[in-house]
Formats: structure tokens, C-alpha cells, sequence
């Protein structure tokens, strides 16, 4: 589990970390490098998902090696798809990371939600919903595994 004690928000405790895979921990269906060790350090806290409509179909080939749930589903009501697995996690422990338009919704239902701009850019509406943006993935797992850093970007 991760725990945070935000001035203004107080203390969250995370169960659960939700990712998007394409533009988010992907760029044209092949995993950014670094970031299998990265999911793998996750994982020593948190259960770890990845949920993708698997634009490029190639995501539960690069994750086996990773032992994460991978959860695919159709491109149409993607975000419906996103949501109602955060809710079915348990929402005010999960953390959602993604770039894309079909995030929103999973965003707004999240307890924290992270946008990441990286070079397959990120949906301007999502912006609006998300608590941290970041410019890498790298940069959102070093944000979630050093408490100080979030503690400083959400308190009031």
C-alpha cells in the first residue's frame, strides 16, 4: 500500500494503480524502455493494472513477462470500460495514469489521477480532470514513490 498524508486532503491510502497503455506506458504498441522495471517496482506496493483498448494488439504479449493484469476491451465506451473497473477496485484507493480522451471518466472517479505528455500527447479535456500532469512516465512513478513530491504538488 501507498500512503500519503496531503495538507488539505489528508491521508490517502492506495491499494490499486490503474494504467493506460498506449500514450501513457506505450508508444506505438512497444512498452517505453525502462518502464517494465518500473511497473515492477509498483509492484511492491500496489496491485498493478493495465486497461487498453489494445489499439496495436500488442500489449498482453509485451506485459507477460511483467505479471500485471491486463485488461482489454472494446474501442467503443473505452471510457465506460476504464471507469467501471476503478469503481469495481474500490475508487478512493485507486490511482489512475493516462493521456488519452477515454481516461476522463476513470479520472474523475479515481482518488488521485495522473496525465502524462509525452511524445503521443495527452487529450487537452483530460487536463481539466486530472490532479498532477507530468511530461513521462518516468516522472509519474518517481511522484508516487516519493510521497514528499506529491505532498508538495496537491496541499493546499
Amino acid at each position: 500500500m501507498l500512503k500519503y498524508d496531503i495538507p488539505g486532503l489528508g491521508e490517502i491510502n492506495i491499494e490499486n494503480i490503474v494504467f493506460d497503455y498506449n500514450g501513457t506506458i506505450a508508444e506505438d504498441g512497444e512498452l517505453i524502455e525502462g518502464v517494465g522495471e518500473l511497473l515492477l517496482e509498483l509492484k511492491n506496493y500496489c496491485n498493478v493494472y493495465i486497461l487498453t483498448a489494445d489499439t496495436y494488439g500488442t500489449v498482453r504479449e509485451k506485459c507477460r513477462q511483467l505479471g500485471i493484469v491486463v485488461k482489454t476491451f472494446p474501442v467503443e465506451k473505452a471510457s465506460d470500460y476504464k471507469k467501471e473497473m476503478v469503481i469495481n477496485l474500490g475508487a478512493e484507493k485507486t490511482i489512475c495514469i493516462g493521456n488519452g480522451f477515454n481516461d476522463i471518466e476513470m479520472f474523475k472517479t479515481a482518488r488521485l489521477s495522473i496525465a502524462v505528455i509525452s511524445r503521443e500527447g495527452c487529450s487537452g479535456k483530460l487536463l481539466a480532470h486530472a490532479d498532477v500532469v507530468v511530461h513521462s512516465i518516468k516522472d509519474a512513478v518517481d511522484i508516487l514513490l516519493n510521497a514528499n513530491r506529491l505532498k508538495a504538488t496537491l496541499r493546499e
